[in-house]
């Protein structure tokens, strides 16, 4: 009964890594609908106000005149209509391979099946192409995408996109026409969150103009203000703005010192990144740390950062500046049975990243009947290490660890202690 509970696919704690995955489809759906509705609105308005320009006593080039333009803007809106439409496609054919990612899943009954590791390793493709989309390595992120053929299960385009405009805000002129365009495609959807992302943009704006000093720059910079900060909600950034109008780029009082500081860019595009991530319902970190997290928290126990341990102090201790102490601190630690030198955790690789996560929440415990310990410390259930070494065909009344093969080291059974569980 452990075993079967032990290898049972848990599928709902699975797709809690997964949910950015049909997410994100679904909210560039629903921009593609809006994006349709606002285009015809705006061809519907005009072609009336076309036609509503004739009358009885327009003449005949008036009509034709008028007739053209309304062809014309018809023709638009088709050409508009037809690449949303084309996207549109392009969405639900991702999403009808995502959800076949997914139902493969709930298709595999247990986590032994072989099944499983193929889906576990296309998961694993997904994670990395997401963190390499993260970090902006698009060509090589793209390239793993193609060779694993999993590129309707990942957001090439939507992370290309944001790459380029956070990469235009951090360059070193520091654009942010690229960030203000892409504010004005979803101008609804960041009002609807509460987005200041706009408003900081056109704050930028408002910097650059004042930064110059020039006048006619000083009165671009006034009537931009009173278009874009006036309101009960803009109150801030207006006081900002008139205040930033007495003080030069050289200025040491707060804040303007700050606003004119060439460290607002890289604000800018990190407030960017939290607005686009939050606006596709995607998370802040990379999926691949979630999931490495999850799995250093369910491998790490108190031991494995013990001082008792070791093992755990290698990394930790190749770091110190005096060597002599670090080799004198390892000898002089006494080595304890409970601990094993195969723990992952307790590796040099992976001991101080598993440092700051917590400990894995256990309600059940799968160790086997009749636990004991060997000299080199590693535990086995007394049944099974007496059935692996008759295999082995080692002597009776001597035991070896079977995970070392043929040629591993032997004792006696009066040196197997059992183990205790508190």
């Amino acid at each position: 009964m452990a075993e079967l509970t032990s290898t049972k696919l848990d599928f709902d704690s699975h797709l809690l890594l997964d949910q950015p995955l049909l997410r994100l489809p679904h909210e560039l759906l629903r921009k593609n609908l809006k994006s349709a509705q606002r285009h015809i609105e705006i061809a519907n308005k005009g072609i009336a106000a076309s036609i509503q320009t004739l009358t009885t006593h327009s003449s005949p080039a008036e009509t034709l005149a008028a007739l053209d333009a309304t062809l014309l803007k018809a023709q638009t809106l088709k050409r508009k209509l037809k690449a949303l439409h084309a996207e549109e496609a392009t969405l639900h054919r991702q999403q009808k391979a995502r959800i076949a990612h997914l139902q493969e899943l709930h298709d595999i009954p247990t986590i032994v099946d072989v099944k499983y590791d193929v889906w576990a390793q296309t998961r694993l493709d997904r994670l990395l192409v997401d963190y390499l989309l993260r970090q902006n390595y698009l060509a090589s992120a793209r390239q793993l995408a193609e060779a694993k053929g999993i590129v309707d299960l990942v957001d090439i385009p939507v992370f290309e996109e944001c790459g380029r405009i956070e990469a235009s805000l951090r360059g070193a002129n520091g654009e942010y026409g690229d960030a203000l365009g892409w504010c004005a495609e979803n101008k609804q959807a960041l009002k609807k969150i509460g987005s200041i992302l706009e408003m900081e943009l056109r704050l930028q704006q408002f910097i650059e103009m004042a930064r110059t000093g020039e006048m006619d720059k000083l009165m671009e910079a006034i009537a931009h203000a009173r278009k874009h900060f006036v309101g009960g909600q803009d109150t801030l950034y207006g006081l900002r703005a008139g205040g930033l109008l007495a003080h030069a780029p050289d200025t040491m009082v707060e804040p303007y010192k700050m606003m004119y500081a060439p460290t607002r860019y890289p604000y800018l595009a990190a407030l960017f990144l939290r607005t686009h991530h939050t606006l596709f319902a995607l998370p802040a970190h990379p999926l691949l740390h979630t999931a490495v997290s999850a799995g250093l928290s369910a491998l790490k126990t108190p031991t494995c950062h013990s001082a008792h341990n070791p093992h755990r102090g290698m990394s930790s201790l190749q770091h110190s500046s005096d060597k002599t102490t670090s080799t004198m601190s390892r000898q002089s630690v006494p080595p304890l049975l409970t601990d094993t030198p195969v723990c992952p955790i307790c590796s040099t690789e992976l001991n101080e990243l598993a440092r700051g996560v917590p400990y894995a929440h256990h309600t059940k415990s799968y160790m086997e009947d009749d636990p004991v310990v060997l000299p080199n410390g590693r535990v086995f259930g007394r049944d099974r290490l007496r059935g692996l070494n008759v295999k082995l065909g080692v002597p009776e009344g001597r035991v070896r660890d079977p995970t070392d093969g043929l040629g591993g080291a032997e004792w006696g059974w009066g040196e197997v202690r059992k183990v205790f569980i508190l």
